[in-house]
C-alpha cells in the first residue's frame, strides 16, 4: 500500500505544466492499406487484407488511444506508423507536419515502447538509462548534460525512490515492480525528449492501479506538448477517462476516429449506448467483436458501423487529415530537429565502450552461467578421470590383447575429450545467445548500437570463460587417465581442446543467428551437428564413406582435433619389453588412417573453421537485422 501510495504521488495532475503545442508534432496517415503475403509452400493462399483504407491524425499534446478486438489490426497499424512492418506490403500516405515521413524521419522524432519489457536485469534504474542516455544522445552532448538528463526524467517518471535497485532477472534475482519497469521503459525511449512517443500496449499485464499510473505518465507528457499514440486493450474505467481521442478498428477498418464525448453519441446514433455505471471501452470493444455464434451477422452490424462512420464523421476526419498533409503545423517543431544522417547517434568507439562494459558488468554480477560453465567441466574431468584411470600406464609385460585394449581405451578417451568439449559449450552457447537475442535486436533497431558492436563485444567478453573451462577439465583428467607425461604433449592437448571449444562457440553463434527464435535454435543444433561428429574420424574411417558425403569431414572441427590428438598422443610412441620394442604409435595412426604430416594443417584447418563459422554466424546476424 505505501509503495501504491508513493507511485500515485508521483503522477498526481495537480503540477502539470501548461500544453506548449510547437513541443509535439501532427502525425498523419491517409488510405492505409497493408496486404499480408499469402502462405503455403506449394500451393499459396492469397495475400490477406489486414488494413483497409485506415486514415487518422494525432496533434501535439494529445493521446490517442487505438483500440478495438482481437484481430482488428491495432498492432499492425502501429508497426506501420513506426515502420517496423516486414513482409507486408503497405499502401497510402503518412506525414509529419506536413512532411511525408520515412525511416530517418521517423527516427529523429520518435521513441517507441513496446509491450515487452526487455532489459539487462544486472543494472540498476540509474545504470539503464546512463547506457541509453550514452548511446541514444548525440555525440555532440557533454556527458554532464547527459546525466542531467537522465535525473530529470526519473523525477519526471517517479524512479528516484529505486534509482539505484537492479532491474531483476525473472526466476534468478528479484528486481523493480511490473509498474516500475514499465514506467523504465518510458523512461529509456523519453531520454531523448521525443516530439512522437509510440506505445504497443502498456498497461497489458499490470493490473488496474498500475495501469492507471502508467497512462497517467503518458498523460502527463501530452501536457508537456508531445503528441502520443498507444494500443490499449481493455482499459479500466480510470484509464479511458484520460483519453483524448480514440481510433476504434474493427476487422481492418476505421469504426471511429474522435474524442470520448463524440463516442458515446455516435454508438448512441446506432443504438448501442453506453449503459451507465458501465466501462465504456469495454462496451465499445464487445459491441464490435466477433461473436462465436453469430459470425456473419457480428459482421454485418461491423460494416455498417465502419460505413456510418465514413459518411458522417470520417467526411469531417478526412478534411482535418488532408489539411495536416498540405501545410506545416505553424511553429513547426521539426524546423529545429537535425535528423541523423545514420540510425546511431552515438560513435562506434562509444558504442563498444558502452557494450563492454555491460557485458563484463553481466559477468560480474550474474557470475552463475560462468561459475556452472567452469565447475561442469571440472565435474567432467572428475568424472572422466575416474572412468578411464589409469588406461594409458603401459607395463612390460602386456600381451597383444591388452595392448589392443590400452590403445582402444586410450583413442575412446581422446575423441570423448573433443565431443565433451563441443556439446559441453554448444547447447549453452546456443541457448544462451538466442535467449538475448530479441533484446539485441529491439536494442538494435533503436539505434542504439550497430551489429558488429555487439558481436565483436560479446565474443570478446565470454573469450576467458571457453579458454578456462577446457584447461581445467584437461588439468584434471589427463594424468588421472596416464596419457603421455612429458609437458609438450600436455599443453598440445589442453591447446587443442581450448581451439575445438571455441570452434564448437562459433558453430553454436552460427546456429543461434540462424534460427528465426530461441526454439527453433535448440531444435536445429542437434541434427546440424550430428554428422560433425559422425565424420570426426572415429566412427568412420578416411576415406571409406560415401564420396557425395565425403565433404561433411572437412567441416568437422572433429576430425581435424581427433587426428591432431592422435598424432600427439601415438607419434615415435613405441612398446617396449624385456626382448623388443614394438611401433605401437605408427601402427595405431596408420590403422586410423591419419598423417603425422598432416599436424600443422589440421591446426590451422582448426583455426579457419574458428573464423568462418564466426563470419557467418555475423553475416546470418546482419542478414537478421536488415531493416
Amino acid at each position: 500500500m505505501e509503495q501504491m501510495e508513493m507511485e500515485a504521488k508521483c503522477f498526481s495532475k495537480g503540477s502539470a505544466p501548461a500544453v506548449d503545442p510547437a513541443a509535439g508534432v501532427t502525425y498523419a496517415w491517409r488510405k492505409l492499406n497493408v496486404h499480408a503475403p499469402g502462405k503455403g509452400l506449394f500451393k499459396k493462399t492469397p495475400p490477406f487484407h489486414i488494413l483497409k483504407d485506415v486514415s487518422g491524425l494525432c496533434e501535439g499534446g494529445q493521446l490517442l488511444a487505438i483500440m478495438g478486438a482481437s484481430g482488428a489490426g491495432k498492432t499492425t497499424l502501429l508497426n506501420v506508423l513506426t515502420f517496423r512492418s516486414r513482409k507486408l506490403k503497405i499502401d497510402g500516405d503518412i506525414y509529419i507536419n506536413g512532411r511525408p515521413v520515412d525511416l530517418r524521419t521517423i527516427a529523429g522524432v520518435s521513441a517507441y515502447v513496446q509491450q515487452e519489457d526487455l532489459f539487462t536485469g544486472v543494472f540498476t534504474v540509474k545504470e539503464q538509462l546512463m547506457f541509453n542516455a550514452q548511446l541514444r544522445i548525440g555525440k555532440e552532448v557533454p556527458g554532464k548534460e547527459r546525466k542531467r538528463r537522465v535525473h530529470e526524467v526519473m523525477t519526471e517518471l517517479g524512479l528516484n525512490k529505486c534509482a539505484d535497485t537492479r532491474i531483476g532477472i525473472p526466476g534468478r534475482f528479484k528486481g523493480i515492480s511490473g509498474g516500475e519497469k514499465k514506467r523504465l521503459a518510458f523512461a529509456c525511449e523519453m531520454i531523448t525528449n521525443p516530439l512522437l512517443l509510440l506505445c504497443d500496449e502498456p498497461t497489458s499485464g499490470l493490473d488496474s492501479f498500475m495501469a492507471a499510473s502508467v497512462v497517467n505518465a503518458m498523460k502527463k507528457m501530452t501536457a508537456l506538448g508531445k503528441t502520443v499514440i498507444a494500443t490499449i486493450h481493455q482499459p479500466s474505467s480510470e484509464v479511458f477517462a484520460l483519453f483524448d481521442r480514440l481510433l476504434i478498428l474493427a476487422e481492418g477498418r476505421v469504426a471511429f476516429l474522435g474524442t470520448v464525448e463524440v463516442a458515446h453519441k455516435f454508438f448512441s446514433r446506432l443504438e448501442r449506448p453506453c449503459p451507465k455505471n458501465h466501462n465504456p471501452g469495454d462496451h465499445f470493444i464487445y459491441t464490435l467483436a466477433i461473436k462465436a455464434s453469430k459470425e456473419e451477422e457480428c459482421r454485418k452490424f461491423v460494416h455498417h458501423v465502419c460505413d456510418s462512420y465514413r459518411d458522417n464523421e470520417g467526411l469531417a476526419n478526412d478534411q482535418l487529415v488532408e489539411s495536416a498533409m498540405k501545410r506545416p503545423a505553424a511553429g513547426d517543431a521539426l524546423a529545429t530537429i537535425k535528423l541523423p544522417k545514420s540510425p546511431y547517434r552515438a560513435s562506434w568507439l562509444n558504442q563498444f565502450s558502452a557494450m563492454t562494459r555491460r557485458s563484463w558488468l553481466e559477468q560480474l554480477r550474474d557470475p552463475v552461467v560462468s561459475v556452472v560453465r567452469i565447475v561442469q567441466n571440472m565435474m567432467f574431468g572428475l568424472i572422466f578421470g575416474l572412468i578411464y584411470l589409469g588406461a594409458g600406464e603401459w607395463s612390460e609385460e602386456l600381451t597383444t590383447t591388452d595392448i589392443m585394449q590400452n590403445v582402444q581405451n586410450i583413442q575412446g578417451v581422446l575423441f570423448i575429450f573433443i565431443t565433451n568439449m563441443t556439446f559441453s559449450v554448444l547447447f549453452p552457447v546456443v541457448v544462451t545467445f538466442s535467449g538475448v537475442m530479441p533484446l539485441f535486436l529491439r536494442e538494435h533497431w533503436n539505434g542504439l548500437y550497430r551489429t558488429d558492436v555487439y558481436f565483436l563485444t560479446r565474443n570478446l567478453v565470454e573469450l576467458p570463460v571457453f579458454l578456462l573451462g577446457p584447461s581445467c577439465f584437461i588439468a584434471i583428467a589427463y594424468y588421472m587417465v596416464g596419457l603421455r607425461t612429458e609437458g609438450q604433449y600436455f599443453f598440445i592437448t589442453m591447446g587443442i581442446l581450448a581451439l575445438t571449444a571455441n570452434v564448437s562457440v562459433s558453430y553454436g553463434y552460427m546456429i543461434s543467428c540462424l534460427a528465426k527464435n530461441y526454439q527453433t535454435a535448440l531444435v536445429l543444433a542437434t541434427p546440424l551437428t550430428f554428422p560433425i561428429m559422425i565424420f570426426g574420424g572415429f566412427y568412420v574411417r578416411d576415406g571409406t564413406s560415401p564420396v557425395w558425403l565425403d565433404w561433411i569431414k572437412y567441416l568437422s572441427w572433429i576430425n581435424y582435433s581427433n587426428e591432431i590428438l592422435t598424432v600427439n598422443q601415438w607419434d615415435n610412441f613405441n612398446y617396449t619389453t624385456h626382448n623388443a620394442t614394438y611401433p605401437v604409435g605408427e601402427a595405431v595412426i596408420n590403422q586410423f588412417g591419419f598423417e603425422t604430416d598432416d599436424f600443422y594443417t589440421d591446426i590451422g584447418a582448426l583455426i579457419a573453421l574458428l573464423i568462418g563459422y564466426r563470419i557467418l554466424a555475423f553475416c546470418f546476424l546482419l542478414f537478421k537485422t536488415r531493416r
